[in-house]
């Protein structure tokens, strides 16, 4: 059964969230997925991984790459599982996919400050929970660690 995690974005953005997630998940040997909602998105988080940090880069292409099945982690705005992924980071309110149990893991981050964010959360999660995959709700504490709320 795949799980499901829901990451409540409320005291750092995307950006400063996503690559810790994504490395934590490359730690684990697992191959991902990033599904964004445009090509534009997609291009912007692909410039981003590669300079997030002074002192690393995150390996990584984009779905038009013709090398992309090879690859540890593709950024994409298809839902096709270019690369065999294990785990896929849903952003900017990316569907869920309709493969979901091909998957261990899908990563649904979401906006706290956008109220439209909200709502497709909040419908995700009693999708996710009508078909039966067990889900989790999380929030960061003050110290910025990730707690399980739910």
């Amino acid at each position: 059964m795949t799980e499901i995690l829901f990451y409540h974005l409320q005291r750092q953005p995307l950006e400063s969230v996503l690559p810790t997630l994504l490395q934590k998940s490359l730690e684990r040997g697992w191959r991902i997925a990033v599904q964004a909602t445009s090509p534009e998105r997609v291009s912007a988080l692909d410039d981003h991984l590669w300079t997030f940090t002074d002192e690393s880069f995150l390996p990584h292409c984009t779905d038009r790459e013709p090398d992309a099945p090879e690859q540890a982690v593709v950024l994409t705005v298809a839902g096709a599982n270019l690369n065999g992924a294990q785990v896929r980071f849903l952003v900017d309110g990316a569907p869920l996919p309709e493969d979901a149990a091909a998957y261990q893991r899908l990563v649904l981050l979401f906006d706290g400050g956008d109220p439209q964010a909200l709502a497709l959360a909040r419908d995700q999660w009693r999708a996710v929970k009508a078909q039966g995959h067990a889900a989790t709700y999380w929030q960061q504490d003050e110290g910025g660690r990730w707690q399980r709320k739910a």
